[in-house]
């Protein structure tokens, strides 16, 4: 049985100050902050098999949603950690997001916030909410039912550099084999973070 990740309220709130202040209010909607979300919880996963902030992520039709994300914006609105304001953008509604207070030190590490880093600029600068929401449309979403949690175990084939039959079946079996190795105090044998990094910036190109 898969068991639901530890969700951290605090490094979901350092997660989002540190995006807000780190794009411009214009380039960060509801869209793109989900996706901050979703690329670093699970780029962190694959890498170390712990995500940052343990959020709930489920596949929906524009990419997948963070179950958290509402909720801990409107405890930092209560707080007046962060202001929402809601603007037209060429016809449409969307939401801009503006930190009122510093991101806190201490909450993330120097890994997480570097990783995070590359992820913002990824899909704040690099990126528009179309466009990344196209590019969350990977494996690890493929397998969910519509409205379904995507599983932290699929994010070995967020980037896959060689998708084939074998590695959906590795990925639907890999919580397994992850309890099995940390019984076993066996290696992981995951691919580095340089290696994702790079996957994350070769991919600008095809979006």
């Amino acid at each position: 049985m898969i068991q639901p990740m530890q969700y951290d309220r605090e490094k979901m709130r350092a997660v989002i100050l540190h995006a807000a202040r780190g794009c411009d209010p214009e380039d960060l909607g509801a869209v793109k902050l989900n996706k901050i979300l979703y690329f670093l919880d699970m780029i962190s996963y694959a890498n170390h098999r712990l995500p940052v902030t343990g959020a709930t992520f489920r596949k929906r039709p524009n990419g997948p949603t963070s179950d958290q994300l509402l909720f801990a914006l409107r405890d930092m609105e209560r707080a007046g950690d962060i202001r929402t304001d809601t603007v037209e953008y060429h016809g449409y509604y969307k939401k801009e997001y503006h930190a009122l207070v510093p991101a806190p030190d201490g909450i993330l590490s120097e890994q997480e916030l570097s990783l995070l880093s590359d992820i913002v600029d990824f899909v704040c600068r690099k990126n528009t909410a179309k466009s990344i929401s196209e590019f969350s449309h990977k494996i690890p979403w493929e397998m969910a039912d519509m409205g379904g949690v995507i599983q932290y175990h699929t994010a070995m084939l967020l980037f896959p550099m060689q998708p084939s039959p074998e590695a959906f079946d590795a990925a639907e079996d890999g919580m397994k084999e992850v309890e099995a190795k940390r019984s076993s105090g066996a290696p992981l044998g995951v691919r580095s973070l340089g290696a994702f990094r790079d996957s994350l910036r070769a991919s600008i190109g095809q979006v």
